[in-house]
């Protein structure tokens, strides 16, 4: 008898392993692209490496040609659009990094330097702009309206 109650317990216990709506894991947003060729479980187990890699070969060895691991690469497949069909930002909790990065408990770090949504504009594609708070370019413009004003205050 106790061994089938050891059985039952063992099973009750490995049935939620087994569940197809992954309780208690993010509901990550469905890409729009083809899979990664090498699967979708090596990117998100790689995708830091892969992009730290990439960015050193485009800022410090300044190959830009056949970079794979990009922002820009990730969000012509991985981006989500609200139900105005417009592109959510990082500060969106529906935002595709997000939705791992919060579960995990990490901050994705790429944001204060680069835009969290894609444009348009090729030129400006993925630098963060002033109206993005928590960018190194709203920082630059809030320092610059500081030093006005102490100039001002000291005239």
């Amino acid at each position: 008898m106790r061994l089938i109650l050891a059985f039952l317990v063992l099973l009750g216990l490995s049935l939620p392993l087994h569940a197809d709506d992954h309780e208690g894991l993010p509901a990550v947003p469905k890409a729009t692209g083809e899979p990664h060729p090498e699967g979708n479980e090596y990117w998100r187990k790689n995708h830091m490496t892969l992009l730290l890699h990439d960015r050193d070969l485009t800022l410090r060895e300044g190959e830009r040609e056949d970079i794979r691991a990009s922002l820009e690469s990730c969000f012509d497949c991985h981006t989500v659009k609200d139900e105005a069909g417009e592109a959510v930002t990082i500060e969106d909790e529906r935002h595709f990094c997000r939705v791992c990065h919060d579960y995990a408990a990490v901050k994705p770090d790429c944001f204060t330097c680069h835009r969290s949504t894609p444009s348009d504009n090729v030129a400006n594609r993925l630098m963060a702009t002033p109206e993005e708070p928590n960018s190194i370019a709203a920082y630059l413009e809030r320092l610059k309206a500081l030093e006005a004003d102490e100039s001002e205050a000291s005239q």
